[in-house]
């Protein structure tokens, strides 16, 4: 009797600490995950180190409850502890081809998860949602649209339904829209690109889209005009590794070549993101008025999109694409704002060296590089023909000259287009209300 009380002790304290062991299930929802539609992608995330024998999730409405997925895992009950489940993203769809009692309205996402070990706690999380089943529309207007490689066009366009982002797409290049100035809540237009890496047979469309997972799409009229980029071979000599690499990279050790591979491949990009990042920072406004100034008295040396091949000692080591015009004048002149705007960059950036970034609104910026001085800052409001600056051989330049490049929506064109007044008028003053 007294040995099987011991043992009676001994199971009830083993059972005792696996229970004591076992574990509540953390779920979390997303928290942009506000509508639910039709049919709309969401994930959640599970985290239970016992793992969960089951899964399911709930659409709540009007005190009913309508099971929209389940996912099924093993019971390990005693043997829980010896296995160790990382968290887990589950993936589903839910909407009303789901549950299709469900309405319009005010809703409720609820989950519900039973941990795999001996305790088998249910756990449960809900979040308050709308279901909207009303899909977005979109018409582009009449407008003739003559759109170059590489450079810009303006679409306007009328939302219907329910939506919450709208503008253009070009391949795999997105183009956000903005209110039409003086229009109705549904007028929108979108200042977009068609990129130089585009494929000219490329359709541009409009789209409007909402969390619940809709989508449309609508075409506009539009004729694309191909232009045949350059290709330039670019001598990489010793003294010119000499002079850029320690200045770009000062940290930096070993061979010349490598660290300008590196800083002409990697950092090329990482530089580029973060001006195309400053997109965001953007004017819901038009900033400028005519044409924009191309530096004055000045020889292209460079032209928008030239392919380079690098070439050291006879062969090719790199190929990169130069998005902008190299200018030259002279030795540290005077680099002056292109069009009114606001600066919203003035700082050193790797491969640019001393760099403006001037804003235009709704999405156009102006991009000064190379520079030997910089006379803004963040946040200074500019004029046309205001000096910011000098001329310089600052990051990757051979020598003194101001790199000029134009950007729509986090994307660089060819500014050509900007220095002409007709263009500007034709392509985009003509297809907005008049101020």
């Amino acid at each position: 009797m007294k040995y099987l009380l011991i043992l009676v002790l001994l199971v009830a304290a083993a059972f005792g600490g696996l229970f004591a062991l076992s574990r509540h299930t953390d779920l979390k929802v997303p928290p942009e995950l506000k509508v639910v539609g039709s049919e709309t992608p969401m994930s959640i995330t599970v985290d239970n180190p016992s793992g969960v024998k089951r899964l399911t999730v709930y659409l709540e409405q009007n005190g009913q409850r309508y099971p929209i997925f389940e996912q099924k895992g093993e019971s390990h009950r005693f043997g829980f502890w010896r296995h160790k489940q990382a968290p887990q993203e589950v993936k589903f769809t839910a909407g009303q081809k789901q549950a299709a009692a469900v309405k319009e309205g005010k809703a409720k996402l609820v989950v519900a998860a039973d941990s795999a070990d001996l305790r088998g706690t249910t756990d449960e999380i809900s979040r308050d949602i709308e279901v909207i089943l009303r899909p977005p529309s979109v018409s582009a207007d009449g407008f003739q649209h003559y759109i170059n490689q590489g450079g810009c066009e303006l679409v306007t366009f009328i939302l219907g339904g329910y939506w919450t982002e709208a503008g253009v797409r070009v391949g795999k290049y997105t183009f956000r829209s903005f209110p039409m100035p003086g229009g109705k809540e549904n007028e929108r237009f979108s200042l977009f690109a068609f990129p130089w890496d585009t494929p000219a047979d490329t359709v541009p469309v409009v789209f409007a889209r909402n969390p619940a997972g809709s989508e449309v799409t609508a075409r506009f009229w539009f004729k694309i005009f191909p232009k045949p980029f350059r290709k330039r071979d670019l001598e990489l000599p010793d003294s010119f590794l000499q002079k850029v690499v320690p200045e770009i990279d000062p940290q930096g050790s070993g061979d010349l070549l490598p660290r300008f591979l590196k800083i002409n491949g990697d950092l090329r990009r990482e530089n580029n993101k973060t001006i195309a990042d400053l997109r965001l920072k953007t004017a819901e406004k038009f900033l400028w008025t005519g044409p924009f100034q191309q530096l004055g008295n000045s020889k292209v040396e460079s032209q928008f999109a030239d392919t380079r091949s690098y070439i050291y000692q006879g062969k090719k080591v790199d190929e990169q694409t130069h998005l902008g015009f190299d200018l030259s004048v002279t030795q540290h002149v005077g680099v002056a704002a292109s069009n009114d705007g606001v600066v919203v960059w003035a700082d050193r950036l790797g491969i640019y060296g001393n760099c403006i970034v001037v804003d235009h609104g709704y999405g156009l910026q102006s991009i000064y590089a190379h520079l030997s001085e910089i006379g803004v800052k963040p946040g200074e409001a500019v004029k046309r023909g205001q000096i910011m600056g000098k001329s310089g051989a600052t990051g990757l330049a051979g020598g003194d000259h101001l790199h000029f490049s134009m950007q729509v929506d986090g994307v660089q064109v060819n500014p050509v287009e900007w220095w002409d007044e007709h263009w500007i008028k034709d392509r985009v003053l003509s297809k907005m209300p008049k101020t």
